[in-house]
């Protein structure tokens, strides 16, 4: 499982997050990241990837469409045989 940096838009803070998966649906790029170790529960959020800035780093945004949110978590769903996502 691969580890990525984010930086929060908002504080400008780093905060370090699991990549579980990633997929392409409906031409947009997206992953899904959890704060905590492989084989231990934790929350996981669904990002959204939307451009490109200008340092050349992906710019993601948290999905929070519920129609967006459910189309893609069953994509992760179908992807990650032993893990459940839930709401």
């Amino acid at each position: 499982m691969n580890k990525a940096t984010f930086k929060l838009e908002q504080d400008d803070k780093e905060t370090e997050w699991y990549v579980l998966e990633e997929t392409k649906l409906n031409g947009n790029e997206y992953i899904l990241v959890t704060d905590s170790e492989p084989e231990e529960d934790g929350e996981a959020i669904i990002l959204k990837e939307i451009g490109m800035a200008e340092n050349g780093e992906t710019l993601y945004e948290v999905v929070e469409n519920d129609l967006e949110l459910d189309a893609v978590a069953i994509v992760f769903n179908s992807l990650l045989d032993d893990t459940t996502l839930e709401e």
